[in-house]
């Protein structure tokens, strides 16, 4: 094995010569030696990239050399002398110039060197650093990239020449065709030249005859060719062809806007990040820097030279030929492909880097920069993905306004089929990315941080404005009212629920959330929920039944509850269901992570493999990549059979896809038929359930079973759990409902199995129970109730003997009797005297049961005591699953059942039905009754007044002037109607952009009622300015107008803002000059706030940061959503070419949009504004509005044009 390396000694030497001779830097040094405390002095000699030091000058022989290239020099400081010397000594040391190389591989030492001056000792570092060639290094790397631009030019310009070849040679062929026909008309003059008069020989007067007529001709000619120009003027023709070329700008503006942001987050983030990861100490890898900015460069340079191009043809307007700029641009579109498909992982590693200190105040810095503009790194990494959608839309409005006979026609439809697939494809990643970059902007919008969002297995479920109730004292509420303003303003906080925790911020007044810091974040596995507190300590009379508690028990410290009060009872209703949901998701998973942990062979994980319709594609179904908050593969494309499959599937629920499913449902099917097949599920569980489901809940273990029975234990009773399974609390003495999510209670030790049969054990089947029976065999092992809960002391003993007849009721009473007899032994601290009925909430059974399913019969069960035990668990866990859909689809979507009496009805016949199930269990039938309460009485306090309602009340007063109104009323009474129309708009409204059909009036009512009052309250602004004949009282409006678009801002009505700002922007009140003389510059100052604040450059990205930082209630622009949704409509279809529903689409409409705006605004009520009517009544009076064109004309003969 060769242990040195060889070289060159002879050559070595002669470089060492030359060095001596020649070299760039030669002297005396002091190099250190391996002891850290002693120097020897050397003569160096440096040539080219070697470093050779002599034993002296006079040494022909060099003591050793060192190669310097990619190494560098600093300065370094003296090393500490003390004890070393005399003090005089140890002073002159200090003075000396000291520096260090430093080489860039490991395994070598860093060289040492001191010398007496310090300009001796900078010029050696200078000398050095030329020697390393690091300049020369940076260079190459320059020219590299330099090198792949031109080389991408160059192919660009290969097939721009290709194409113009082809032109060239179409150009010939149209010359010479033109050359023929000229041919034949010369041929043609001449054969009639000697038909030709001779006009010498006419006469003067026919002459001048001659003359006037063509005089005439031309002059007629003239207005004729006038009046064609003028006609055309007006057609729709050249009408359509003028808003082409306004879209054809538009375009380059937009185009050239994305090329600067490209260029920020390529100078700006991406290369300043390379440069820091080739730093000693790097924030973050190479590797990471290439997974978060993927090609994001190579896009750039596409898109630079697809401006320039643009920009040439802007030049040659007004030809604007677009087709072949999109030809060439079309091949290396698939770039956008790569990333959108890593879009996903790129801000996974992102959010992974964050975590780092270092990584992450570098970042923040780069984001200060001022060309970001407060903009994150993770809007500049989403801003590709909306590109090709962007185009899309451009193609679709060009081609409507491009002619079918126009040369472009054809390429342009090509290239916008051509962008659609690739949307399609782009589609189905962005969706998949929403909730990651969801979770981002909160995390970045807390000023504390919060790590468990940089999760990504966290989904976003809700957010919206909750009040918080002061802390709970012995059981005890503080004295305090909903009504009072001290309790509004000071407990109201920022909620945010995730699959897993519990967010409560309060907002500063600069829009930054602050966690509470004490309980800011809950974790839901240590929290139970009461949806409704005790009746008898009066919080419900307090409150007005609008309040809930979360029960905290951390195991670190001790419990605390939070009281929460929603606006309403359906906000209420919304989000006790899901954070209920959220509970029931945790239970179900941690509970079946637990009872297949030890003795079965089937874990969750491979519960889901071995079902291969839960993650494999299929013709019925596609599915994506990433899972939902069960942890089950998303679905991408499924059939309507399947995705109603999924809603009823037993072994799960997800919260994420019952929110997507029940807001977008509408699209792809009907309520009757949603409705049906919950009715089936509860009907015929058996017929309904998927077999392949049933047969992976009582899987039979045949190797297991005789092993059991050779020990004599039953597999029930042998289940082991890591922890406690949670319980559910509640009291019949009061409507109490409480979900508890803990899975680490502090229960006794001895809980840890389940006994489904103990008392089965005995043949008799009318043997009694008492509370006071001795404990189950298993020691130590307390069973669950999972129906009838604990025995009140008036239960009769013998109470179950009326069932003997009856094999599956016996059983049942057995199942009951032997958790009673466990229950009773539960020293929980939450079981008080009072509580009469105590059990485990349906989903928690299911699982406990179907664990215990899963393996042999035990001794004292027959067969048909064992089927009638599989019937029994999935009947009720059929029941529970409908009650649960029912639940979240009445209380999150009421207007379905308002609108539909036929639906309601059939609801509640089925509610009645279950009512009357003899086997329900008592949790299942208070479920059952709130949701009938919901259904059949009317939400006093959710009584919201409709515009319809305003405009008919005719016993008014009579309604009063502008001027005796002031501003804080007007502005009041604008923002109360403009929030009435806003949130009586039907989310289904949002679906299908049934606003831009032909029959948008009677598909989307409330969307157009919207518009038509945006335009009601915009011409009445400039209606009632243009009133006054005066300047001074002109003035005087406008000022007053802007004042009451200023106290919209402050009432969070940015819609009334944008009225009001639009209206004196209105070209007839924009031109009023000396009117707008008059207005103070204060006035004009806040004007121009306003307008930057609603302004709709970057896609409204002022309104958007104003909406995020602001508390609800608020009334934001619907115009901006209705372009969000365009932008998620456009290019992709509801379905696939197969028929399959577009599920990924149906969640980013669903879960994106109509959660954020509905959620957040649309159900808050306003708050402190009460109805005027005298006022409301001078709003809506439509015969104050001056249609456009009169108010031109008004707005010419007040201040008539200057002339010119």
């Amino acid at each position: 094995m060769q242990k040195s390396v060889r070289y060159n000694e002879g050559h070595a030497l002669h470089l060492a010569f030359l060095a001596r001779k020649e070299g760039t830097k030669r002297g005396f040094l002091s190099k250190r030696a391996a002891e850290a405390s002693r120097w020897h002095e050397k003569w160096f000699a440096l040539y080219q990239n070697v470093l050779f030091y002599f034993e002296g000058e006079q040494s022909g022989r060099p003591a050793g050399m060192y190669l310097l290239e990619g190494c560098s020099c600093e300065r370094t400081p003296a090393p500490p002398r003390a004890g070393v010397g005399p003090p005089g000594a140890r002073d002159a040391l200090d003075k000396q110039y000291y520096f260090t190389v430093l080489f860039g591989h490991e395994g070598q030492k860093p060289l040492e060197l001191r010398c007496e001056e310090e300009q001796d000792g900078k010029e050696w570092m200078e000398a050095i650093h030329q020697a390393s060639y690091a300049d020369i290094l940076i260079e190459r790397e320059v020219l590299m990239q330099k090198y792949i631009h031109l080389v991408q030019i160059v192919e660009t310009e290969k097939i721009a020449a290709n194409q113009l070849r082809h032109q060239l040679e179409d150009q010939d062929t149209e010359i010479e065709r033109l050359k023929s026909e000229i041919i034949a008309l010369n041929k043609t003059k001449e054969r009639m030249r000697p038909y030709q008069s001779n006009q010498e020989d006419e006469d003067p007067d026919i002459k001048k005859i001659k003359k006037v007529q063509s005089f005439m001709r031309g002059w007629l000619c003239r207005r004729k060719w006038k009046t064609i120009v003028q006609d055309y003027i007006c057609s729709p023709h050249a009408e359509s062809m003028r808003k082409r070329n306004q879209i054809v700008f538009t375009m380059v503006e937009a185009e050239s806007e994305y090329v600067h942001q490209l260029y920020i987050l390529v100078n700006g983030f991406l290369r300043p990040l390379r440069m820091a990861a080739s730093s000693k100490k790097p924030p973050i890898s190479h590797d990471d820097v290439s997974s978060i900015f993927l090609n994001s460069e190579t896009i750039m340079f596409l898109h630079e030279i697809f401006h320039q191009g643009l920009k040439a043809r802007i030049a040659n307007w007004p030809t604007l030929i677009l087709a072949d700029l999109f030809d060439i641009l079309l091949p290396m579109l698939n770039i956008y492909q790569e990333f959108v498909r890593n879009h996903q992982y790129s801000l996974q590693v992102l959010a992974n880097c964050k975590q780092n200190r270092d990584f992450d105040k570098l970042l923040k810095q780069y984001e200060a920069n001022p060309a970001c503009e407060g903009r994150m790194l993770e809007t500049f990494l989403t801003y590709p993905m909306f590109q090709i959608p962007r185009y899309i839309i451009t193609l679709h409005e060009l081609l409507a306004h491009t002619p079918h006979e126009h040369v472009e026609r054809k390429s342009l439809e090509f290239a916008k089929s051509k962008l659609e697939e690739l949307s399609r494809i782009m589609h189905d990643e962005v969706s998949d990315t929403e909730n990651i970059r969801k979770n981002l902007a909160i995390e970045r919008m807390i000023v504390e941080g919060c790590d468990i969002l940089l999760d990504t297995s966290q989904t976003f479920i809700r957010q919206g404005s909750l009040i918080q109730v002061p802390s709970v004292e012995r059981g005890k509420l503080s004295k305090v009212r909903l009504g009072s303003l001290s309790l509004k303003k000071e407990g109201e906080r920022q909620c945010f629920l995730f699959t897993k925790h519990f967010l409560i911020c309060t907002r500063s007044s600069g829009g930054k959330l602050h966690l509470l810091k004490t309980g800011g974040v809950l974790s839901l596995i240590e929290c139970t929920l009461i949806e409704e507190p005790d009746a008898t300590k009066g919080s419900g009379q307090v409150f007005g039944h609008l309040d809930f508690k979360i029960v905290v028990e951390p195991p670190d410290s001790a419990p605390f509850t939070v009281v929460l009060l929603a606006p309403s009872r359906q906000e209420k209703a919304a989000w006790t269901s899901d954070i209920s949901q959220c509970v029931d998701n945790i239970r179900c998973n941690g509970l079946m992570t637990i009872v297949f942990e030890e003795n079965s062979k089937v874990t969750v994980p491979h519960m889901i493999k071995s079902d291969a319709r839960l993650h494999k594609d299929d013709t019925d179904i596609c599915f994506s990549k990433t899972l939902n908050s069960c942890k089950v593969p998303q679905i991408r494309y499924a059939s309507v059979e399947r995705l109603l499959e999924r809603l009823t599937d037993l072994r799960f629920l997800s919260i994420d896809f019952l929110n997507t499913f029940l807001h977008t449902y509408r699209i792809f099917t009907t309520a009757a038929v949603v409705l049906a097949k919950l009715s089936d599920i509860y009907k015929r569980p058996f017929t309904s359930i998927p077999v392949r489901s049933l047969e992976l809940f009582f899987a039979t273990s045949q190797n297991n079973r005789g092993e059991h029975l050779v020990d004599g234990k039953s597999p029930r009773l042998c289940r082991k759990f890591s922890s406690p399974p949670p319980l559910a609390v509640s009291r019949t003495s009061s409507p109490v409902r409480a979900r508890k999510l803990s899975l680490t209670s502090p229960l006794n030790s001895r809980i840890g199995a389940l006994d489904l049969t103990t008392c089965s054990a005995s043949s008799s089947p009318t043997a009694t129970h008492s509370p006071a029976a001795s404990p189950p065999p298993h020691t130590g092992k307390v069973p669950l109730d999972l129906s009838r809960g604990l025995p009140s002391p008036e239960q009769s003993p013998g109470s179950v003997e009326e069932h003997v007849d009856n094999p599956r009721m016996d059983l049942c009473n057995k199942l009951k009797r032997s958790i009673q007899r466990g229950i009773t032994q539960l020293p929980h601290p939450m079981f008080t005297a009072d509580n009469s009925h105590c059990s485990v909430s349906p989903a928690s059974a299911f699982a406990i049961a179907t664990a215990a399913a899963g393996h042999g019969s035990p001794p004292g069960f027959n067969n048909t005591e064992r089927t009638c035990d599989k019937e029994f668990i999935i009947r009720r866990t059929a029941t529970n699953r409908v009650l649960n859909v029912l639940r979240h689809w009445v209380s999150k979507h009421a207007q379905d059942f308002e609108l539909n009496n036929e639906l309601k009805m059939n609801v509640l016949n089925l509610l009645e039905e279950v009512l009357r199930d003899p086997d329900l269990l008592p949790q299942e039938r208070k479920a059952t009754a709130n949701i009938l309460r919901a259904l059949s009485q009317d939400d006093q306090d959710d009584i919201h007044l409709k515009l319809e309602d305003i405009i008919q009340l005719t016993d008014c007063p009579k309604a009063e002037c502008f001027e005796t109104l002031s501003a804080m009323e007007l502005a009041e009474q604008i923002t109360l109607l403009d929030h009435i129309i806003f949130r009586s708009i039907p989310y289904e409204e949002f679906l299908g952009q049934g606003w831009m059909k032909l029959d948008k009036n009677e598909r989307t009512p409330y969307i157009m009622k919207t518009s038509q009052h945006f335009n009601d309250m915009s011409n009445l602004v400039a209606s009632q300015i243009m009133n006054y004949a005066d300047v001074s009282s002109r003035a005087n409006a406008i000022e007053k107008w802007v004042a009451v678009a200023d106290i919209c801002r402050c009432l969070h009505n940015y819609n009334g803002v944008l009225e009001i700002t639009s209206a004196l922007n209105r070209s007839a009140i924009y031109r009023l000059k000396r009117t707008w003389a008059k207005v103070s510059k204060q006035t004009k100052a806040l004007m121009d706030k306003l307008q930057k604040t609603v302004s709709s450059e970057g896609r409204f990205k002022n309104l958007r940061e104003t909406l995020k930082n602001c508390n609800p209630p608020a009334v934001p622009y619907l115009g901006m959503y209705l372009t969000d949704l365009a932008f998620i409509e456009e290019g992709t279809p509801n379905f696939t070419e197969e028929g399959l529903v577009n599920f990924s689409k149906m969640r980013m409409v669903g879960d994106n949009f109509i959660v954020h705006l509905m959620q957040r605004f649309q159900c808050e009520p306003t708050a402190g504004v009460s109805l005027f009517l005298q006022v409301t009544q001078y709003l809506l009076d439509k015969a104050l509005i001056i249609d456009e064109d009169t108010l031109y004309e008004l707005s010419l003969k007040i201040e008539p044009r200057l002339p010119a």
